[in-house]
């Protein structure tokens, strides 16, 4: 909580947060499904009740708990903050089923000025979990979250689907070509991980929607300092000799995320399929 007050307090318009599920069915949040690298405990949350989690505290200092998806909701009821709207990745390792009912549950418990569908935007990494959240969350805003522009290019063929895009799969002519049509499908674009000030710069320059970054504050500065230089006047520069390695890097992880989106093709369009119960024989029924 923490982080989130920290990045509402520098002026941050949104929070991106990632959700899976207790073993008694509290929805927490956290970006690993492990508690080893923040809580130094070799356990899988979804095998944790939440009474035990809620005892834990991080290793780093300040020392922090883990927070629910209700916390973070009962802080944004808050008066003054109802601007803020939040985007949930929905993590697959849980039964999908079995997180988004309880996230429904969760949402339409917390109480609000302002609807939560006007707040809260859903991420899902694959086609069946953006279906399921249009099922469980009539009316809300859904986003597909991935790295691979060949398996994103699907959704611009659906209606409503927004895009929250690994920012470097974006760098180059390929790049360019998805922006350009996500902007004529009239789609949001978001873009993560964000830390560089040159790919800040980019991305304002590209006009993304919104920029994820672990720095708020720096990115708001770069955004006030391209505000003083004149909005729109200002046009590509030759690199830098580290903007150069940035280039080469995202072209680097481009061609290893073409090759994991060949190994995984199968795994993306079958992550997040419901359970098939056995039909019943016709003489049972």
């Amino acid at each position: 909580m923490g982080a989130f007050r920290g990045a509402v307090a520098v002026g941050a318009h949104a929070l991106e947060t990632d959700i899976h599920l207790s073993r008694d069915g509290v929805v927490v949040l956290s970006h690993d499904a492990s508690l080893k690298r923040c809580f130094g405990i070799n356990q899988k949350i979804a095998d944790c009740d939440w009474s035990y989690l809620s005892t834990l505290q991080t290793l780093r200092e300040p020392r922090q708990s883990l927070p629910r998806l209700s916390d973070l909701l009962e802080y944004l009821a808050q008066p003054g903050l109802e601007s803020v709207w939040v985007l949930l990745d929905i993590k697959m390792d849980d039964d999908p089923d079995d997180l988004l009912s309880r996230t429904a549950e969760t949402i339409a418990s917390a109480p609000t000025t302002r609807p939560w569908n006007e707040r809260i935007l859903l991420g899902g990494w694959n086609e069946n979990y953006l279906e399921l959240c249009k099922e469980y969350f009539p009316g809300f805003p859904v986003a597909y979250i991935g790295f691979t522009l060949l398996y994103a290019k699907r959704f611009l063929e659906q209606p409503q689907v927004n895009f929250n895009l690994a920012q470097r799969s974006l760098v180059g002519p390929a790049g360019r070509y998805f922006v350009k049509a996500i902007r004529e499908a009239r789609r949001a674009l978001f873009v993560w991980t964000v830390n560089d000030e040159e790919w800040m710069e980019w991305s304002i320059r590209k006009k993304v929607d919104g920029v994820i970054t672990d720095n708020p504050r720096l990115f708001l500065d770069v955004c006030s300092r391209w505000e003083a230089e004149g909005r729109g006047s200002r046009r590509w520069r030759v690199p830098s000799a580290r903007g150069v390695r940035l280039y080469l890097t995202a072209f680097c992880i481009q061609a290893l995320q073409l090759v994991f989106t060949a190994l995984l093709w199968r795994k993306l369009n079958s992550m997040g399929k419901r359970r098939q119960l056995p039909l019943k024989p016709l003489e049972s029924i």
